[in-house]
């Protein structure tokens, strides 16, 4: 099974870009992806989500707190974006 692409990066390096915000998922984005590619990109998200949720939670570094959430932030806000462009084309994730 070949690697997909998006932008030049793998899956996984667009996953990591879309938590860190360099990369922004939308419908238009999703245009391009076919079912197997939805599946690979809601898994890395999924797994990257379960890697911020893992770590160390800084209890007294309030801007640390604050980075976390916005990682979390953005993965739940691209998943949910793929979740609902994957049941408009019919796609099982």
């Amino acid at each position: 099974m070949s690697e997909m692409q998006l932008r030049g990066k793998s899956i996984a390096a667009v996953a990591r870009d879309v938590a860190e915000g360099f990369f922004t998922i939308n419908p238009l984005v999703l245009k391009k992806f076919d079912p197997e590619g939805f599946k690979a990109l809601h898994q890395q998200l999924k797994k990257i989500q379960t890697e911020v949720r893992g770590e160390k939670f800084p209890m007294h570094d309030t801007l640390a707190i604050r980075g976390r959430n916005t990682r979390l932030q953005r993965l739940h806000s691209a998943i949910s974006i793929l979740e609902h462009s994957a049941k408009e084309r019919r796609i099982a994730l």
